[in-house]
């Protein structure tokens, strides 16, 4: 087969795909040019999605580049679609994390924030923030993130300070906001609250101390499970991980209906070591499984024991200070001591009063802070709350309910919708079960918190229960001022917990800059109002109640909307063994890295630095030396892409293998190749260009849905001919089209990149490309024509199908498929010239991006064309089971004799020499009567190899394959007839079993029929 030497056209495409030059070359463009900017048609349907901002002080790690390639995606696919597009980006200024980072490069030069003065230090902040608060915006342009930057924020703006000032100046209005004493996750280093999110369980070595509390009036008697009489008790005993916190224990509690103890309840015991006695409570909270039946309740520092003492009036004992070491209220000789000074010590005092029955090893969870790994305490301290269980105002948005109700409604009347749509279980238990939202944090970055208080000659808080909440202080100062108070006012110190303020994003990013706020509602900017409620938010599942529930809560109670119509909720990136991905654990991966690649030292390097247990690093580095002898080769950003959409599965989990990052990057070499073999053999010779025409330019910028697939078309230079083959291959295409669309609606990430992926590889390179050599060989222009123009279509319409997912590499084969495309014109005629064509490409004025995404046309469908293929495909089956039957080599050419329909089998010759590597294939009515060869049947076709046998010799071998066979089928009935084997193996292990008895059985059957004719 002669095939057109490579043109200008194919050598501007290099030999091989390598991603990074393409992708340095796109993505600045996209932005420049102003692609991705919100779109404001006014015919036009809108969609959105909110990017979860992330921390400013934070890299892209795997969830990032996992959650925005799902988003991105989306936003491709619509803005594809006509849409009025929106992919909001922003970045959160993290509190507590972004205060560390900075007062860490203080303490390296050691001064402390408390030197610099809050202004100071906050001016320190906004420092760090311009010059390396934009890392992570700049890895997401590395992903590919189509995001409208121009509207880019970040959560300490001006407009959306003022926001959340009008929003907790309105819920303090409504009585929504309030401040008091609570219970709440308290950092003695970092000395502020901190939320759920931020503490992180970690099993580790501990003791479980049980100990006796003495009855203050002396033995009582003891009771069985029973309730029968048992002897007597000295006193109750309880057993504890925290043994330091029974300086604060209020009651001793056991459950109502435990015999054991029904007689006690009311009771007095004297508190070891200290001069109480506490009583004996009944709660039904109280396990009776669980050690001896009876816990003590410590309401001040432990969360189950404060709802249990707040049920019984138990009074509340706070024994730590602030720094997590005994206060005044501990006994005299353990204060000023640390926690766990202090733990050693009351153990030790214990024992010497003979009141610690046993201290037995024990592994429990303790709650840490993620930013610190400080063992976080339950602290009893003054917060600012946002009531979520108690009615809003009849006038309000919230109409007399709650907001945790009007959340659980609007999901119950479907204006939110999960996918999946299990979630929404999770969604509304929390609801259901919800407690007021402690909004308040002791930090210094951050919004603080607009509320003002009388101040003392020092300048001090008087927390006197006088609070004046306003916008501005001066606001404040004239309620003070109304209110007959004419000193000085001080602000509140604390700052608003981070999620307060990411509650508040789908409207308050929306809202006009200058006006945000009118008359207590948001003023949102005209052009962008269409964008609230957004389409779809796509998050992980670990922030359902964190974030997805708190902005339901906050844009219904001040906007009467939703946030948003859909939550799609993905699962969470894990490693390969399905572990989270952790520092401490040396598995972690930077998506940088995938896309880059990096050597082994160098990973090594990143991986065991900053490790906050150093001694881990030999471990990190063995595990890595094993893991990546070789480091991370680049893949590149499409390949990684890819490869998160293949894995966008349903489910909690997903385990990330680098394997598969290697087969996207091929999966995208394949493309490559597959488009130079098309621009090679699509590019006719300069002369025989017809000239171009203005209507052709304007097509060339709609890129010419080439649609037509009639068998036969006249066109002014001759005939089109489309084979079934063409046909076929058009139909398939239509059948992807309307899949891909379909998973992408569905949120099927997964199967839509399996669909373009098997058909890519499948039926376009390995099958259809194969076909069209033949086809370009035919001396039939018109066969010639109608092929060039199929394989044009096609790749054109796969480049934009895949373009959502991954858009660097089919921007860039696009660039060059889709001028060449139109230059063939809707009949496969050319219609520009070669300089013109240069032109088109050398100005680069069309993106692939702004394209219109392709729809699958029904009439296309072409089912006896795909009958037609699917008997071919067959066909070459057949023959290759022919050269395995008779142990022939693929690469010896035979002839081979196709009988049965004859019109059929000429159509299919050409293309069964072709692809079964054949020499030859004659068609003939019927096969030889006497030949002793192999026989393939295929619907009404017979096939046979060609080929002189040697009898003796076949025999010979078909004998000892028989044997073989025999023998494997024998070994596994064996194993199946094993009642251990059967027992202990995986269900999976079993049934190979049974399948390879059943495939053996099989070929012996042919084996022995073919032995059988050689007599």
């Amino acid at each position: 087969m002669t095939l057109l030497s490579p043109t200008p056209l194919a050598q501007a495409l290099a030999k091989s795909f390598e991603p990074a030059p393409i992708e340095a070359c796109w993505y600045p463009l996209w932005e420049s040019r102003g692609f991705f900017a919100a779109g404001v048609s006014p015919d036009a349907p809108a969609f959105s999605i909110q990017l979860p901002p992330p921390n400013v002080t934070g890299t892209l790690h795997m969830g990032h580049a996992f959650n925005q390639t799902i988003m991105d995606s989306l936003t491709r696919y619509h803005r594809m679609a006509g849409h009025n597009t929106l992919w909001l980006p922003g970045t959160d200024h993290a509190g507590i994390a972004t205060q560390i980072v900075v007062e860490r490069q203080l303490e390296a030069q050691k001064i402390s924030r408390h030197d610099l003065g809050r202004d100071e230090f906050i001016k320190r902040v906004w420092s760090w923030k311009e010059q390396s608060g934009s890392t992570i915006t700049r890895q997401m342009r590395r992903m590919g993130a189509s995001t409208d930057w121009s509207l880019e924020y970040f959560t300490m703006d001006p407009k959306l300070s003022q926001v959340v000032r009008e929003v907790f100046v309105s819920l303090h209005k409504q009585g929504l906001i309030y401040r008091g004493k609570r219970l709440v996750n308290w950092d003695p280093t970092l000395m502020t609250a901190v939320s759920d999110l931020e503490v992180v369980m970690e099993e580790a070595d501990g003791h479980m101390w049980h100990i006796t509390y003495p009855f203050s009036e002396g033995p009582q008697a003891a009771h069985d499970a029973e309730g029968q009489p048992a002897g007597e008790l000295s006193g109750m005993t309880i057993a504890t991980t925290r043994p330091e916190t029974m300086l604060g224990d209020g009651a001793l509690a056991v459950h109502p209906d435990d015999l054991r103890y029904q007689h006690l309840i009311g009771k007095l015991v004297d508190l070891p070591l200290c001069d109480r006695q506490i009583p004996i409570i009944a709660d039904s909270f109280v396990d009776p499984a669980f050690g001896s039946g009876c816990v003590k309740i410590t309401g001040a520092h432990d969360f189950n024991d404060y709802a249990c003492a707040m049920r019984h009036g138990i009074a509340l004992i706070p024994i730590m200070a602030l720094d997590a070491t005994m206060n005044e209220n501990a006994p005299q000789k353990y204060r000023g001591m640390d926690r766990y000074a202090a733990r050693k010590q009351v153990v030790a005092d214990v024992e010497a009063l003979g009141l610690l029955v046993k201290a037995a090893p024990h592994r429990n969870m303790v709650p840490k802070c993620e930013r610190t790994g400080v063992v976080v305490e339950p602290m009893l301290t003054d917060q600012w709350f946002v009531g979520l269980s108690q009615p809003g105002p009849e006038n309000s948005h919230l109409r007399g309910k709650s907001i945790a109700q009007r959340a659980i409604e609007v999901v119950e009347q479907g204006q939110v919708q999960f996918v999946p749509g299990n979630w929404v279980n999770e969604y509304n238990h929390w609801l259901n079960n919800i407690q007021d939202w402690c909004i308040s944090r002791q930090l210094w970055w951050g919004h603080q918190i607009p509320a003002w208080y009388k101040a003392d000659a020092q300048g001090q808080a008087i927390h006197d229960g006088t609070v004046f909440v306003a916008l501005e202080e001066a606001q404040a100062i004239e309620q003070a001022r109304a209110a007959g108070y004419q000193g000085e006012l001080v602000r509140d110190a604390d700052v608003l917990d981070t999620w307060f303020s990411s509650a508040l994003v789908p409207f308050s990013t929306l809202t006009d800059g200058a006006q945000p706020f009118i008359a207590g509602e948001p003023n949102l900017r005209p052009e962008l109002a269409q964008y609230l409620p957004s389409s779809v938010l796509v998050t992980g599942f670990d922030i359902i109640f964190f974030w997805v529930a708190r902005m339901v809560m906050m844009t219904v109670a001040f906007t009467d909307t939703v946030p948003f119509h859909t939550v799609y909720v993905h699962a969470l990136v894990r490693d390969a063994e399905g572990q989270k991905m952790s520092k401490s654990k040396g598995n972690t991966l930077d998506p940088i890295d995938l896309m880059d690649g990096i050597d082994l030292d160098s990973l090594i390097a990143k991986r065991t630095s900053g490790l906050m247990n150093p001694k881990q690093a030999e471990s990190i580095a063995k595990r890595t030396r094993k893991e990546y002898p070789n480091g991370i080769a680049a893949f590149g950003a499409d390949a990684l892409r890819f490869t998160f959409a293949s894995l966008a599965s349903p489910g909690r989990n997903i385990n990330f293998d680098l394997n598969r990052c290697e087969g996207y990057r091929n999966f995208c070499n394949k493309l490559w190749n597959a488009t130079r073999f098309v621009l090679m053999n699509c590019e006719l010779p300069e002369e025989q260009a017809q000239p171009a025409t203005a209507d052709r330019w304007a097509a060339l910028q709609e890129h010419c849905g080439l649609a037509s697939h009639t068998a036969a078309q006249c066109v002014p230079g001759g005939y089109l001919f489309f084979s079934q083959a063409d046909r076929w291959l058009t139909s398939t295409l239509q059948r992807v089209e309307a899949e891909v669309e379909q998973r992408l609606k569905e949120y099927r990430f997964d199967l839509a990149a399996r669909a373009i992926y098997e058909f890519v590889w499948n039926e376009y390179c390995d099958w259809y490309l194969e076909l069209a050599k033949v086809q370009l060989a035919d001396p039939d222009q018109a066969v010639q024509r109608a092929t060039r123009r199929t394989m044009l279509r096609t790749l054109e319409t796969v480049l934009r199908l895949a373009h959502p997912i991954i858009p660097f590499i089919t921007e860039e084969l696009w660039q060059k498929i889709a001028p060449l495309a139109q230059r063939y014109g809707e009949r496969g005629e050319q219609t520009l010239s070669g300089a013109e064509l240069d032109q088109a490409l050398g100005e680069q004025r069309f993106s692939l991006m702004m394209q219109r995404y392709p729809k699958a046309e029904p009439g296309k469908i072409d089912e006896q064309a795909e009958a037609f293929v699917a008997g071919l495909k067959a066909m070459v089956d057949a023959s290759r089971a022919l050269r395995g039957e008779m142990s022939i080599a693929p690469s010896q050419r035979l002839p081979l004799i196709l009988a049965g329909p004859q019109n059929s089998a000429q159509a299919y010759a050409p293309y069964l020499r072709a692809l079964a590597k054949l020499e030859s294939v004659q068609v003939q009515p019927e096969l030889p009567a006497d030949s002793l060869a192999p026989v393939q049947i295929v619907g009404e076709f017979r096939l046979m190899l060609q080929v002189t046998i040697d009898v003796v010799a076949e025999r010979e071998r078909l004998g000892k394959e028989v044997t073989r066979l025999s023998g494997e089928i024998t070994k596994a009935q064996a194993k199946l007839a094993n009642e251990s084997f059967v027992a202990r193996a995986p269900a999976a292990v079993v049934e190979q079993e049974k399948a390879r008895i059943a495939q053996f059985g099989e070929t012996l059957a042919k084996v022995r029929e073919q032995l059988a004719k050689l007599g």
